[in-house]
């Protein structure tokens, strides 16, 4: 009889090198997102996106509609511009489940996104716990996103003490 737990140790040691290698590029390519938005380099942030994406915000994950829809690549600019209006950020990936399928994959991401302001003496962290529900695409080898929704579970706003 297994024990809890095994049956998932069992089907992780029974991952061919490309599926490991496959797993590692998309992980890398979720990282390579919030690097991306914590050193305002929106271009970068774009260019792991292919053409046609479609990237849809939730501002509450309870909502059936998503408040802001995004169908290309090129679009994407005033949304990760818009990050130019925090002093800093600090995005902190956590947990994904990935499933593969070939060239294709979808997954989950958990994150905690930090944001803060300051104007004058007033300092302001505003954090979001965000999860992301993403759909990949291997083009030439490379791992892109296709689709991702970002659905924000809660937001807390607090002022900062010096």
């Amino acid at each position: 009889m297994m024990k809890k737990g095994e049956d998932n140790m069992e089907a992780v040691q029974k991952l061919s090198l490309e599926e490991i290698a496959d797993r590692h590029a998309i992980r890398e390519l979720i990282d390579a997102y919030a690097f991306c938005a914590d050193t305002r380099d929106a271009q970068g942030q774009m260019a792991l996106f292919t053409e046609d994406t479609l990237f849809r915000v939730y501002m509450d994950e309870r909502q059936a509609e998503p408040s802001q829809i995004v169908n290309s690549r090129e679009e994407l600019a005033p949304i990760f511009e818009n990050l130019n209006t925090y002093t800093s950020t600090m995005h902190f990936n956590g947990q994904s489940k990935i499933t593969l399928s070939g060239d294709t994959a979808t997954g989950i991401t958990y994150c905690f996104a930090e944001h803060l302001t300051i104007d004058g003496d007033n300092k302001n962290l505003m954090v979001a716990a965000i999860r992301y529900y993403d759909e990949f695409i291997k083009i030439n080898n490379v791992w892109f996103f296709k689709g991702r929704d970002l659905k924000v579970a809660w937001v807390e706003t607090k002022p900062l003490n010096s």
